[in-house]
């Protein structure tokens, strides 16, 4: 959720002179690019001119500065599996026109526990979440929510809402059958808990077998956090008026309103502009001084962050509203397509809640946590050596014990009680199909 940058502009004019910035500036990247490439076939190594590595390093930062709308690639090519190394191949088993269930499917017969990684649409693509699946795909069959950007979408495919990201939670999990667990990462813990109730109520044989709710904004009254004040400070009113833009003609979704991804960066480089700004120093006098190791974790770091996608208006601005000031969940006045959702309805769902120790959206205590993640900021959490150790130290790769085995005690009991009638809901509109 951004700052207050763009108040003074109508919302119709955003997207418009986003778009005429980055064309104006694109031939000057492109020549930057061109200069840079020149002064490296003139490093001579330790003869090398100061001036001119300098030169080189500020052109390489220049051609490096602009954003993509394009998801880069997740490339998983093989994993460990116990002491050999299996291939792994992205496989999409179901998709929209605003998302696909992303399989990463290993060349081996074994067996293992079925994961749907729910990731955010906040602005970044799922790839954001590559070190969570990495620490999941030794030990699970991971799937993974890829959304799309929307600025990709036509018009004609109609509108995505909170409502309709549940539909495709809800969905997702019927493709991958009975038995599955689902973690969901930051923001969609709210649409993910909503699923899992409504899947419970209706007796949804597909309702997730554990349920892992990460930094997510369950109850954001609780500690609340600059984003959480922010969205308390204006009305939704006000979102609409002045962040809301429409996609220009020359893409798929032109017309299309949505909230861009470039205001979305520009809210996450705000909160933390002076680390941002120190990184980019840090990479000139890496650059300039030859430390390439640096100078490449630096790059991959910012070819994701830098790696936008706009969400649908009617879901950002439902996200702000019901989520962040209405508070709905808590205050049990959540709905779905009109319905209440009523999450104790939640029975047969092993549950887990786990916390960053400095969250941005997800305030400390908003889930009533059961575990944290110390001295990590909501969007990292999942990531790093930390994540790694802390979530395989819960068992059965990082899936809530009491819920891994392929036809476990506590849910046998579940299994005889459903009627073979029941099956598999169906909530999806004839275009999903």
């Amino acid at each position: 959720m951004p700052v207050p940058l763009v108040g003074a502009l109508p919302a119709a004019m955003i997207y418009s002179l986003y778009q005429a910035q980055a064309d104006l500036l694109y031939p000057m990247r492109q020549a930057a690019r061109f200069g840079a490439g020149l002064c490296r076939m003139m490093d001579w190594g330790q003869a090398t001119p100061p001036p001119l590595r300098a030169a080189g390093a500020a052109l390489t930062l220049m051609s490096e500065s602009g954003l993509t709308h394009h998801r880069p690639e997740f490339g998983f090519r093989s994993t460990r599996m116990g002491n050999e190394t299996v291939g792994v191949t992205e496989e999409i088993r179901f998709s929209t026109p605003f998302g696909n269930l992303l399989r990463f499917r290993k060349d081996t017969d074994v067996k293992q526990p079925r994961v749907l990684v729910v990731a955010p649409m906040s602005g970044h693509f799922a790839t954001l979440l590559r070190g969570t699946v990495s620490v999941l795909l030794p030990d699970n069959d991971v799937y993974i929510t890829d959304w799309t950007n929307a600025r990709d979408t036509p018009v004609s495919d109609g509108r995505f809402g909170f409502d309709e990201y549940v539909d495709h939670v809800i969905r997702f999990l019927e493709i991958m059958g009975e038995g599955s667990h689902m973690i969901a990462v930051c923001q969609p813990a709210v649409a993910a808990l909503a699923a899992t109730a409504v899947m419970a109520e209706t007796g949804n044989r597909a309702q997730p077998r554990s349920l892992t709710l990460m930094a997510g904004p369950i109850d954001t009254r609780r500690n609340p956090t600059k984003v959480n004040d922010l969205a308390k400070s204006h009305t939704i009113e006000w979102f609409e008026k002045n962040l809301i833009g429409a996609v220009p003609w020359r893409y798929k979704g032109a017309a299309r309103r949505v909230y861009p991804g470039f205001l979305q960066l520009t809210a996450f480089l705000s909160m933390n502009l002076d680390r941002h700004i120190n990184a980019h120093l840090a990479q000139f006098r890496a650059l300039a001084c030859g430390d390439m190791a640096a100078a490449d974790a630096h790059r991959r770091f910012y070819n994701e962050y830098n790696a936008v996608m706009d969400l649908p208006a009617e879901f950002y601005l439902e996200t702000v509203h019901r989520i962040f000031q209405r508070h709905d969940l808590p205050l049990g006045k959540l709905t779905w397509h009109g319905r209440p959702v009523k999450p104790q309805a939640i029975r047969r769902t092993a549950l887990l809640t786990v916390e960053g120790e400095r969250p941005d959206d997800g305030s400390l205590g908003s889930l009533h946590r059961r575990s944290r993640q110390p001295e990590t900021a909501s969007p990292a959490i999942g990531c790093g050596a930390l994540w790694r150790v802390q979530w395989l130290s819960l068992g059965a790769g990082g899936v809530p014990q009491g819920a891994v085995d392929d036809r476990g005690d506590e849910l046998k009991d579940y299994d005889r009680g459903l009627p073979a009638s029941q099956g598999l809901m169906k909530p999806t509109p004839k275009a999903w199909k």
